[in-house]
């Protein structure tokens, strides 16, 4: 079954997440306002590199995620990132519900864009909610200080995503309250649990351990920008 995480942008934009595609051929990514992830065919041809681009718009930027292709030399190269994709086990389903953990809702993306800012747990953008599931923890004076949510959703498994606290309230284990919390969720609507870490994240890398995930495969993550818009020629 977990196949489908060879290619999971892709997977999830034609399936679960179809509702939040743009597509141009073979080509597809999300809405520029949930995420910035695209995807071509494992096998692109210029066409389909031409289809992203027209897609996307010049100068823009294509995060190719973990799709193991590499454009033409015309597109500039942003950014590149060495990672791990795990897989959760069927003991996080006996994550006990605590009464610190809140639902977040669509009145709290402000506070969630705010805890992004400072906690920066990776790209999280005005609708990134939209995407699944997300909860979070505040403190005594009503301010979100941790959350963790769902990101990718493919057919039979969800993507834990957004893990971050905010500075002053870390070390009070408010991060493997809500992997747990969020990975127990999915279990129970019958998906298996994933994640994406960064293979420098040693911290991150023993927390998802402890908690019953295992490594799937190394990844790289990888993103570019589409050619710039070519000035016409003088006649």
């Amino acid at each position: 079954m977990t196949d489908v995480l060879d290619a999971p942008v892709a997977a999830a934009l034609a399936g679960p997440h179809a509702h939040l595609a743009r597509r141009v051929g073979r080509a597809a990514s999300y809405d520029r306002a949930v995420a910035t992830f695209s995807a071509v065919p494992p096998d692109p041809g210029q066409q389909d590199w031409d289809d992203l681009a027209a897609l996307l718009g010049p100068g823009r930027f294509a995060d190719l995620f973990s799709l193991p292709v590499t454009p033409p030399a015309s597109w500039e190269p942003a950014f590149r990132l060495d990672g791990l994709q795990m897989v959760g086990s069927s003991s996080l389903a006996s994550a006990v519900r605590d009464p610190a953990v809140e639902e977040l809702t669509a009145d709290d993306v402000p506070a969630m864009l705010a805890l992004v800012e400072q906690a920066r747990p990776g790209p999280f953008w005005e609708r990134t909610f939209e995407m699944g599931r997300y909860a979070g923890v505040r403190d005594d004076s009503g301010r979100l200080v941790a959350m963790a949510g769902e990101r990718l959703r493919v057919p039979g498994l969800t993507e834990v995503s957004a893990v971050c606290t905010a500075p002053e309230a870390r070390g009070r284990g408010l991060a493997e309250l809500l992997v747990r919390d969020v990975a127990a969720r999915i279990i129970e609507r019958g998906d298996q649990p994933f994640l994406h870490v960064a293979a420098s994240n040693a911290g991150a890398i023993r927390l998802y351990e402890r908690l019953g995930f295992v490594v799937r495969r190394e990844v790289v993550f990888h993103g570019y920008r589409t050619p710039p818009r070519r000035s016409p020629s003088r006649p």
